[in-house]
């Protein structure tokens, strides 16, 4: 069996998370990723947590990589990047705009020399725009884009996610990104400069609150743990912690009346649609948590799953990569490493037929395959 990306050769000149997280998902499907590194290193194998001197937040978003380390301020590290670009397929870089173009590897200067050459920019704001020349880190992109602003309690604070999602969407896209450039390029035979952003990525994976800004013309607000536009649909007190919960319709909220022994509910008009429901919520979480305080999470999941309603349990981090439902999904899977031994990585969530998972390797020691890659080289090799 072979995996999709089989045969595509990455340039890989990101750094820290959103273009390493990219060049992972690509990776485990089967690319060969060549990651160049300063001679100081990525940044990321330089922050915690750690484990026998290793980074292990680097170890998990540079799976299965190669490691060449170039000094791009020496005519020697220039040259050798160029000889590498023949020879790949794809370059991702997550530079502030103009840094390539400063070392002689810009788009326009890459793009041109090598017509195939898929070149992916990744920056904070885009290679246009007021904004381009701002430095961005994942907070900065939750609190432009309004997540930071709709998230959290009514009357609180505004509220991070409790994820990098801005740099995760970055990467996310910027792989999309390119998957559709060589898609194109197997019609045209041509590649193509690729430009996006960590906000345009995080204001686009925002659909709700972007039909609320563009169409309806309001401001979302924050509205803590329960759904803007939707009730019950949220998350409610039981008598030993928390439940979520999830009704769309007035047939589901039908069957959820009678699940809480609440038959009554169905009929009563402040809770008639959803429309409503979501108007009235505060006295209807009063009929749920009153039926669920009497009765464990695990019960009133329980109850509610048998009734057809969407339900669950509130999981912490380690209780979902622990799961059953994780395991059988192969969502992380064994690497070995010469100093950290066996451990886990997450691995990507797309299941192709026919295509194995896991088999991968560990993050690469840094400038692990300069000698190798570089006395290699030859020019032209895919364009």
């Amino acid at each position: 069996m072979r995996r999709p990306l089989e045969g595509v050769r990455v340039l890989d000149f990101s750094r820290v998370l959103a273009g390493p997280y990219c060049t992972a998902l690509m990776a485990d499907l089967g690319a060969d990723v060549i990651k160049v590194e300063p001679p100081a290193g990525d940044d990321y194998r330089h922050v915690g947590p750690f484990k026998d001197g290793e980074s292990l937040l680097f170890q998990s978003v540079n799976r299965g990589k190669k490691s060449v380390v170039l000094d791009l301020k020496t005519d020697a590290g220039k040259q050798a990047a160029l000889d590498l670009t023949a020879t790949c397929d794809v370059l991702i870089e997550n530079f502030r705009p103009g840094v390539m173009d400063r070392f002689g590897l810009g788009a326009a200067n890459l793009c041109g020399a090598f017509p195939k050459l898929v070149y992916v920019s990744l920056s904070g704001f885009g290679q246009t725009g007021p904004n381009k020349a701002l430095p961005a880190y994942d907070i900065i992109i939750q609190a432009m884009s309004g997540l930071m602003d709709v998230t959290g309690e009514a009357d609180g604070p505004p509220m991070m996610v409790g994820e990098a999602l801005g740099d995760v969407a970055g990467g996310m896209f910027a792989a999309f990104g390119a998957m559709v450039a060589l898609f194109d390029r197997e019609r045209t035979g041509r590649g193509r400069h690729v430009d996006l952003s960590l906000f345009d990525s995080l204001v686009s994976m925002m659909p709700i609150a972007a039909c609320r800004a563009l169409i309806a013309g309001e401001t979302p607000q924050r509205t803590g743990n329960r759904h803007a536009l939707s009730a019950p649909f949220g998350t409610y007190q039981a008598k030993d912690g928390h439940f979520a919960v999830a009704v769309l319709n007035d047939r589901l909220f039908e069957s959820f009346s009678s699940a809480i022994a609440q038959p009554q509910l169905a009929d009563d008009p402040r809770f008639a649609t959803d429309v409503l429901r979501r108007q009235n919520e505060p006295e209807l979480a009063e009929f749920i948590e009153g039926w669920a305080a009497n009765n464990d999470v695990e019960t009133v999941v329980d109850n509610l799953t048998r009734a057809g309603i969407p339900a669950a349990p509130l999981s912490s981090v380690m209780q979902a990569w622990t799961s059953p439902q994780v395991e059988a999904r192969a969502l992380a899977s064994p690497v070995s490493h010469p100093t950290l031994g066996q451990f886990l990585v997450p691995e990507q969530p797309v299941h192709f037929n026919g295509a194995p998972r896991g088999g991968r390797q560990a993050a690469p020691a840094l400038g692990a395959h300069t000698v190798d890659i570089l006395k290699t080289l030859t020019h032209g090799d895919r364009t």
